[in-house]
């Protein structure tokens, strides 16, 4: 099995570089949406997965990206890929400016913190002339979906090599002992308050360019649907589902929850916003550490797997 996965692996990129070729407008525009949630996925793998701290602030680091491409582009007339830079580092000032100290909370502390750092941006964004206000901003249109599903696909190649190194790197095995025991971590002379603002800042950075990509696509930027919660929500529920912590899992988690949450919108509009409610409690009672250790365990345990789940995490 294990010998069979790499040429899978390849056979899927290459099936998805050449998307846009073969397949319609309507599946292009859906594979970069899919793409772009499967970036967000994996960069919050790097500070929920592997540093085991649950941030649910990680759509600050998406709309100051789209932002940065946006005030960069229609009031300063730069072009994109200055934008996206200037994005970035907004993005990575931002994580260190906050990181260091939101980043000693712990647990449900540091969940609510994050939270609310969404709001407070959009708030303070809404107030800022450069930005647009609460109007927002206009990006100057171009019609190429081809260009930003490249770039979105380019992008989550480059996020998953990110989360392949973390697992063979020093600083990867770092944010894992952070993850199973912290107090240890410091013990065995992990530097976590560093280690945990550089998982923080590099999570910032993916969310940051999937943000200057999707504003350049959709040509439109306001507050409301820059810092927009929602995004927090899905992008963990994805990784928790496909398996955090995991290098392809929350690639996975994002393409099925994608493709299910679009055949239900446009099948039975009426359940759709139901759908990612039942994927919660599915993950966190049947199968917390994601599909991936459903993949790795249920052919030794059988259906036990789903048993002792709902046995050690019953509500």
């Amino acid at each position: 099995m294990k010998a069979l996965r790499i040429p899978l692996i390849i056979l899927v990129l290459i099936a998805l570089a050449f998307l846009p070729y073969y397949g319609t407008d309507t599946m292009v525009q859906f594979g970069i949406s899919t793409l772009l949630l499967a970036v967000l996925a994996q960069g919050w793998n790097i500070i929920g997965g592997y540093t085991g701290y649950p941030s649910f602030g990680n759509s600050v680091f998406y709309g100051l990206g789209a932002y940065g491409v946006g005030i960069a582009m229609v009031q300063w007339q730069l072009p994109f890929a200055t934008g996206m830079l200037f994005g970035v580092a907004l993005a990575v000032a931002f994580a260190l400016l906050l990181g260091f100290p939101v980043l000693r909370l712990k647990g449900h502390y540091f969940a609510i913190a994050t939270l609310a750092l969404a709001q407070i941006m959009a708030a303070i964004v809404s107030n800022v002339p450069l930005a647009g206000e609460n109007i927002g901003l206009v990006l100057p249109p171009l019609n190429n979906d081809r260009m930003f599903y490249e770039l979105s696909l380019i992008l989550l190649v480059f996020a998953t090599l990110t989360i392949w190194w973390l697992t063979r790197s020093r600083f990867g095995f770092g944010l894992i002992a952070i993850r199973e025991n912290e107090e240890g971590a410091v013990v065995m002379g992990v530097d976590t308050t560093r280690y945990k603002v550089l998982a923080f800042v590099l999570a910032g950075v993916f969310s940051a360019l999937a943000g200057g990509i999707h504003a350049y696509w959709i040509t439109f930027l306001d507050p409301e649907s820059a810092f927009d919660i929602t995004l927090n929500v899905k992008m963990i529920i994805m990784a928790v589902f496909g398996g955090p912590g995991t290098i392809l899992g929350p690639i996975v988690g994002s393409f099925i929850l994608s493709a299910i949450s679009e055949l239900l919108s446009s099948e039975v509009t009426s359940i759709a916003g139901l759908f990612f409610g039942v994927v919660i409690v599915v993950a966190v009672v049947l199968m917390p550490r994601g599909l991936a250790d459903v993949v790795r365990r249920f052919r030794r345990t059988g259906w036990h797997y789903f048993v002792e789940n709902v046995r050690m995490h019953r509500i």
